[in-house]
């Protein structure tokens, strides 16, 4: 059914008169009913009767204007659902326990009025990018390697450094630590089942393991985050790192504890990946909302830090990268 001519009917039912509809459409008379008697062919209906008045709705056009209205209604969300400004902004933060998740929160905390579609994508950085090429999603946060191919238009900019903390149980060595430096983390079990033997994420905490002697055991079924919170809890020796924003609910018996890493703090470098060539509104002021982030606080709960270079560990592939817009 041809849209145009739907709300060409609706137009004339509204107004009363074929003149003053196309004066609204800002087309001719003549292309009004050309339209009408279009679409009265297609309906094998008559709409209009047309009187020294204007024009009358027959019975069968008092029958087609609510669902005209309601075509057009469904015409109009459906737009706003696929373009870029109108529809929500799209957005995949990874994972909704981890500091993204929060921080996109905070962002709609201070924006209410934006609308924001809040995913979470099963992918590496490649697939991620890959995803935000094709338009899938607006945006996306991952670490970006520099040997990390951006196909133009992508882009990223870096903008989280999220520092680590160990989640131990009240029995283990170190439950009574202020905090702890990551050469202390050596001969202790770290457990993190479910870790992906590819990808960034991967890269990173194979390199991170080989510069303190860390050993990360990701072997075993993954019986998801709440049992292994129960698991630690009950041990003496079981460990895990979390990030200093995860979010993670557990009972007050279990007594977990989270001790900061430092002396240096191993950091998480996060990039936002966007195509520089869309349009959306929304992307450009969740870009300068995390600009300013970056540029205002030097220590915040997104897990952001600005300590001294000397003080802060971050793999040598992000030491090596190129200065990052």
């Amino acid at each position: 059914m041809d849209l145009e001519a739907v709300r060409t009917f609706v137009a004339v039912a509204e107004a009363g008169q074929f003149q003053e509809a196309a004066a609204d459409l800002s087309i001719t008379q003549q292309a009004v009913s050309k339209r009408i008697a279009g679409l009265e062919r297609d309906l094998d209906v008559r709409l209009f009767i047309r009187t020294a008045r204007g024009a009358r709705l027959t019975i069968d056009g008092q029958a087609f204007l609510p669902h005209a209205r309601e075509l057009l209604r469904v015409a109009e969300r459906a737009d706003a659902s696929v373009r870029p400004g109108r529809r929500a902004l799209r957005i995949d933060v990874v994972n909704r326990r981890i500091v993204t998740a929060g921080l996109v929160q905070d962002f709609y905390r201070l924006r209410p009025e934006i609308e924001l579609d809040v995913v979470t994508l099963d992918a590496d950085v490649e697939g991620a990018i890959a995803a935000v090429e094709a338009g899938t999603i607006d945006a996306t946060f991952h670490a970006v390697p520099p040997w990390q191919h951006l196909p133009e238009p992508i882009r990223a900019a870096r903008v989280i450094d999220e520092p680590h903390q160990l989640l131990i149980g009240p029995r283990h060595p170190l439950a009574d630590a202020r905090a702890v430096a990551p050469g202390q983390l050596a001969g202790h079990r770290i457990r993190m089942p479910g870790l992906d033997a590819r990808g960034e994420v991967a890269v990173y905490y194979d390199e991170l393991a080989a510069a303190f002697g860390i050993t990360i055991d990701v072997v075993g079924p993954v019986f998801g985050n709440e049992a292994l919170l129960a698991e630690i809890a009950g041990s003496a020796d079981l460990a895990t790192l979390v990030g200093e924003g995860s979010r993670y609910l557990w009972p007050d018996s279990y007594d977990l504890r989270r001790i900061p890493v430092r002396d240096p703090a191993p950091v998480y470098p996060m990039s936002l990946i966007w195509r520089d060539d869309n349009p959306h509104p929304a992307l450009i002021e969740l870009r300068r909302y995390l600009d300013s982030r970056r540029r205002d606080s030097g220590r915040t709960d997104s897990g952001r830090t600005d300590a001294p270079e000397s003080d802060v560990w971050v793999p040598k592939w992000e030491q090596r990268a190129a200065p990052r817009p």
